[in-house]
């Protein structure tokens, strides 16, 4: 006798409404179909839920900040990925906005030390957050996988995958008002990142549509889109899900 198995509530995200294409999407409904991938984005996933309301102890946020710093830090290689994949100058001096954000113009500044700063705050030393010692291989895993999609996958796929932007900021806003609200003993300058992925993410991700509406205009360039960004969304998921698990209590 077979029995159907239950799904787990965090196995997996929801599935990416992929459109069926039985000829290209024009450019404003492409730029539609890969906003509706919001509906997978890891934003929907339980620990962020808690986070939101209140309900994660400091040990768990501490665990997250701590294991994402892996993730922050693969983000401006990532970028030097698609750049070093990209033959077009136009793109390329564009693109590398990217890498400053995150890694500074000298030392102490950029988007990592802020997220470095986030983690002190949170109660993790900063020789603690630096070394990474924290990092769980799941995470440094997936992670990882998204610099060698961005290696090995052409540029416009890579640029792709970089959509999840587009969903970012909602988040970020989230964050924001819950912090103070749910965790005042959360230094309030300690939220600078938050704060600079509200510029930020809007800025790039409109960027990185615009590629994708002028390069992906066949059924297969934009299907190899869609699945890229599906990638994408599942990696986040993956990253989250496993910090939610180590650090259940």
């Amino acid at each position: 006798m077979t029995i159907a198995l239950s799904p787990s509530a965090l196995a997996t995200p929801p599935r990416p409404p992929f459109p069926e294409l039985h000829q290209p999407l024009s450019s404003d409904a492409l730029a539609d179909a890969m906003r509706s991938f919001s509906t997978s984005y890891y934003a929907k996933h339980p620990f962020h839920q808690l986070m939101h309301e209140g309900r994660l102890t400091a040990r768990q946020l501490q665990g997250w900040v701590a294991n994402r710093l892996a993730y922050q830090r693969a983000i401006p290689r990532k970028d030097a990925a698609i750049i070093s994949n990209c033959p077009e100058p136009e793109v390329r001096r564009a693109w590398m906005q990217r890498i400053v954000d995150h890694d500074g113009l000298a030392p102490g500044t950029g988007g990592i030390e802020l997220w470095v700063r986030l983690g002190e705050a949170l109660g993790v030393p900063r020789e603690e957050m630096e070394d990474e010692r924290h990092v769980l291989p799941g995470v440094r895993m997936a992670a990882e996988s998204y610099v060698t999609f961005c290696k090995t996958k052409p540029w416009i796929e890579a640029v792709a995958a970089s959509l999840t932007e587009l969903f970012a900021p909602d988040l970020m806003r989230k964050r924001i008002a819950a912090f103070p609200q749910h965790y005042p003993w959360i230094q309030g300058d300690a939220l600078e990142y938050f704060r600079s992925r509200l510029v930020q993410a809007p800025r790039d991700s409109q960027q990185g549509l615009r590629l994708v509406q002028e390069r992906c205009t066949t059924i297969e360039s934009q299907r190899r889109a869609f699945e890229a960004l599906a990638f994408k969304l599942e990696m986040l998921w993956v990253m989250i899900d496993t910090i939610h698990h180590a650090y259940s209590e």
